[in-house]
């Protein structure tokens, strides 16, 4: 017969089989069936190959946030409204030329994305200045000399302050604001927005199926990382891009 150590030992193995048991029958299928959906974290993607989450749409009320109505003066006088961008692929952004801090990287990284996407037509950029009585067309067209800015579907947009800064608050939920306290004189996101063809505002998911909406527009590739140790997205961007594009 055992001893009582014997017995106890016994017993304890027997409960620890048990455990194992049990674990393998409600978390392994679990797991599998978490690999199968695509819902690993990104870390794990890259270590198993999974294919990467695909492009969502942001959701706000129950309804697909779309790209409010505008119309401005880009660059070279032209009148330019959303409805030039319908079946195009775009970038937008809240910019102003005489920025001295982030301004500069953000235009880097759309330039960087100019390149990269330069064979496609249905690829675009739409930069609005939230300095539109500095920035008239003519200096906004000194500024895309500067960097080199060719695409013909990149405008650099420019108008009434108000609708403006409407379309960045109420229709993109970005903070604008005049601020004499800032470097330039003005508060800005510093983030990319990213619209499908059809006009609806897309984003990549998060590892708990939430839409990142924005897309960080100030570090570059090249950078990795910025000093407040936030990585950079444009790799992301350009993934998801190319996705939109292959889009019917």
């Amino acid at each position: 017969m055992p001893t009582g150590a014997n017995s106890s030992k016994k017993y304890t193995y027997v409960w620890v089989s048990l455990v194992i048991l049990v674990f393998g029958i409600i978390f392994i299928p679990k797991i599998v069936n978490r690999l199968k959906g695509s819902s690993v974290v990104e870390d794990d993607r890259m270590s198993l190959g999974v294919a990467q989450q695909e492009v969502g749409f942001v959701i706000n009320n129950g309804q697909k946030r779309k790209v409010p109505n505008f119309s401005f003066f880009n660059q070279d006088s032209l009148p330019i409204s959303n409805t030039d961008y319908l079946g195009k692929v775009y970038v937008v952004e809240f910019f102003f030329t005489t920025c001295p801090t982030i301004c500069p990287i953000m235009t880097t990284n759309l330039v960087e994305l100019q390149e990269t996407f330069e064979e496609y037509d249905d690829f675009g950029v739409a930069s609005f200045t939230i300095n539109p009585r500095y920035d008239t067309p003519s200096v906004l067209k000194k500024y895309a000399g500067k960097y080199e800015i060719t695409d013909p579907d990149w405008h650099l947009l420019t108008g009434d302050r108000d609708a403006i800064y409407e379309l960045a608050q109420e229709g993109f939920y970005v903070p604008v604001s005049e601020d004499t306290s800032v470097p330039g004189g003005f508060e800005h996101s510093g983030m990319f927005a990213l619209i499908d063809k059809e006009g609806y505002i897309r984003s990549r998911m998060d590892t708990y199926g939430n839409p990142i909406i924005y897309y960080r527009g100030t570090v570059t590739e090249k950078q990795g990382v910025n000093a407040e140790g936030e990585p950079q997205q444009i790799t992301m961007l350009k993934e998801d891009i190319k996705k939109l594009l292959l889009e019917d």
